[in-house]
């Protein structure tokens, strides 16, 4: 899709409210996290949502069958996608938002539900303030993935200890690939514990 390709997501919109199933095509595209397009189309459903929300509401089933281990069809991003939903249009994820605690004791959904809620806490960092303790568990995870992300997440919510959590993790040289403004970006688990930590107490 040349538009995703272009990270173009305002025309996205304007597409998907002249096209019916663009929001449909873009599902087809989360099953590589390793592919930058993938992430442009976790990020375009999101932007969909905000602007034609029914368009979306109707997929939040599927996404949902697709964090199921039994689906044979596992969406890697899916988990990722309902954060980025509820960043542009909350209520279309509002009475599912207690699940997202569930994805995140899920070592299959962990890094892309990570990833959902750093996105979500972004815009509405008061929303499911019961997950933040749970971010302070993924900081001791064997995968650094999930120990970066989690704490890219503290860094847009905090959560009570989460800044000696942080401190702790400066000399992780463990290597994470984050989808961010658009790009994704190699860092490492002690430059994201960095960044955290200079957005909850400031830069040192």
């Amino acid at each position: 899709m040349a538009l995703l390709q272009a990270g173009d997501f305002p025309g996205l919109t304007v597409l998907a409210g002249q096209e019916k199933g663009v929001a449909d095509q873009l599902l087809n595209y989360l099953f590589n996290p390793e592919d930058l397009l993938h992430w442009r189309a976790v990020e375009g459903l999101g932007w969909v949502a905000g602007a034609h929300p029914e368009q979306v509401r109707k997929l939040i089933s599927r996404l949902l069958y697709q964090l199921n281990e039994d689906s044979g069809s596992f969406g890697w991003l899916a988990a990722a996608a309902l954060g980025e939903i509820g960043r542009h249009q909350l209520p279309v994820v509002a009475e599912i938002l207690p699940m997202f605690c569930g994805f995140l004791e899920q070592e299959f959904a962990r890094v892309s539900m990570l990833w959902g809620l750093g996105r979500l806490w972004e815009v509405h960092p008061r929303i499911l303030p019961e997950a933040a303790p749970l971010l302070l568990a993924c900081l001791r995870d064997a995968d650094p993935r999930v120990r970066g992300l989690a704490a890219w997440c503290l860094g847009r919510v905090g959560a009570p200890g989460a800044a000696e959590a942080l401190r702790a993790l400066l000399d992780d040289d463990g290597q994470v690939e984050l989808y961010d403004r658009e790009q994704l970006r190699r860092t490492s688990v002690g430059g994201l514990a960095k960044e955290a930590l200079d957005k909850i107490s400031g830069p040192e």
